[in-house]
């Protein structure tokens, strides 16, 4: 059996993770794929981490034109993050004919119709399984399994930091920040959250997601997107009330020629499947217009899951399985479609108020002035001489609810709007 050689550009968290499952799993994948298959370079700034994990220096490479020009590799994963040096770095390598299997989201949001022309023009592949919902095969399942299907919309948990912190606010009663040290202490989150916690992550694959799903391009601009640093234990706490959870929720939609892109908190039933996802755990529920329902569920992220993910593209890619993973997208750069701004949802208002009488007459003629039905009312005392409103929404357009919100901030008995988040 023939050996065949790869190498890896990045050798931490989710490379490490590759690096082990390609060497632990080597008999068995030469048994069940007939395909040998070792690392033949890595590629990083410094030899420590191979060192740290005990592979031999030889291997060691830190000059991406001598990696990019070795005749014995066929192929480089890449695992470094961020946009540049990857996207020179992968584009050196394209053009000299390597296939690239990379988890990297940001660079394929934002440069993959760069990306994939020089792979096709170089006979070589470009997969990316890994760059969502970790170990969960999706990009997979969207892929090559609908052929037959319309996917008319994408509800999707896959962001797992996101998903912790807002797990243990519903579980254990904290605030955001105590939650998000909680993560930051465990590893679920970065020093510097800020991709994860304002929706950035998300929007990446959401972007990756739903171009795939709607076979056409969804660029990342056009995602509206909004993170969770402003959900509050009160809200969660009128959440469960009400009978909701909230979670994080990047949702894809297509209607003919309509598109709907869009990242931020979202009421989720009680009873629906994604109000049961907790912790780090990602999923995407997924509608065909013949298949129905279906939702996929597992790691987000992590060495072994993502590290997974990856070791099934490179499988993939080496025994030409197609020979191309792409977006499906060429010639088709979102000509005609409409990508929705003023987008219809459900929507929880809570709003602190002087309690006095005709208060809530008041902002519910300014909601239905503005053509928001309103489908439940709730008055709380509040403070000395407040009172908390909370309001449920029947669906209603996007611009007709912040415009009702802008005039019911101005009224003389309101204190403040003290939070917006919609409804599913």
């Amino acid at each position: 059996m023939r050996q065949r050689k790869i190498a890896i550009m990045g050798l931490g968290t989710v490379g490490g993770g590759a690096y082990d499952i390609l060497t632990e799993n080597r008999e068995y994948i030469q048994a069940t794929q007939g395909i040998d298959v070792t690392v033949a370079a890595i590629l990083d700034r410094t030899s420590a981490p191979l060192q740290a994990r005990g592979i031999s220096a030889d291997l060691f490479c830190d000059n991406i034109d001598k990696l990019a020009a070795n005749p014995e590799i066929e192929l480089v994963i890449e695992t470094m993050g961020g946009v540049e040096p990857a996207k020179t770095f992968i584009t050196k390598l394209l053009e000299n004919g390597k296939s690239v299997v990379t988890a990297n989201k940001e660079l394929l949001a934002k440069h993959w119709s760069e990306l994939e022309p020089i792979a096709q023009k170089h006979g070589c592949g470009l997969f990316f399984e890994a760059s969502c919902v970790g170990g969960v095969p999706i990009i997979r399942a969207i892929g090559e399994s609908f052929q037959g299907d319309k996917v008319r919309s994408i509800y999707g948990i896959i962001n797992g930091t996101t998903n912790y912190i807002l797990s243990k606010m519903s579980s254990e009663n904290l605030d955001y920040a105590q939650a998000l040290k909680q993560a930051q202490s465990l590893g679920f989150a970065e020093a510097d959250p800020t991709s994860d916690v304002e929706g950035y992550d998300a929007a990446y694959k959401l972007s990756i997601l739903a171009s795939l799903a709607f076979h056409t391009c969804v660029p990342y601009a056009s995602i509206y997107r909004e993170g969770i640093t402003k959900v509050t234990a009160q809200d969660i706490k009128n959440a469960h009330a009400l009978g909701y959870e909230i979670k994080l929720i990047a949702i894809g939609t297509r209607d003919g020629d309509s598109v709907e892109a869009r990242v931020h908190p979202l009421f989720v039933p009680s009873d629906h499947p994604l109000a049961a996802v907790s912790g780090a755990y990602n999923a995407v529920y997924l509608n065909g217009d013949n298949v129905g329902d279906l939702m996929f569920y597992g790691a987000g992220a992590g060495a072994r899951p993502t590290g997974s993910a990856i070791v099934s593209d490179v499988i993939k890619a080496l025994t030409g399985k197609p020979k191309y993973t792409d977006f499906d997208n060429n010639g088709r750069l979102s000509d005609g479609i409409d990508f929705i701004g003023d987008f219809m949802s459900g929507y929880y208002i809570c709003v602190t108020v002087d309690d006095k009488t005709g208060v809530l007459s008041k902002i519910s003629t300014v909601l239905s002035d503005n053509g928001v039905s309103i489908k439940s009312a709730i008055q709380r005392a509040g403070e000395g001489d407040t009172a908390t409103l909370l309001f449920l929404t029947h669906k209603a357009r996007e611009h007709s609810v912040m415009h009702a919100l802008d005039t019911i901030s101005k009224l003389a008995t309101v204190r403040s709007i003290d939070s917006m988040i919609r409804v599913m």
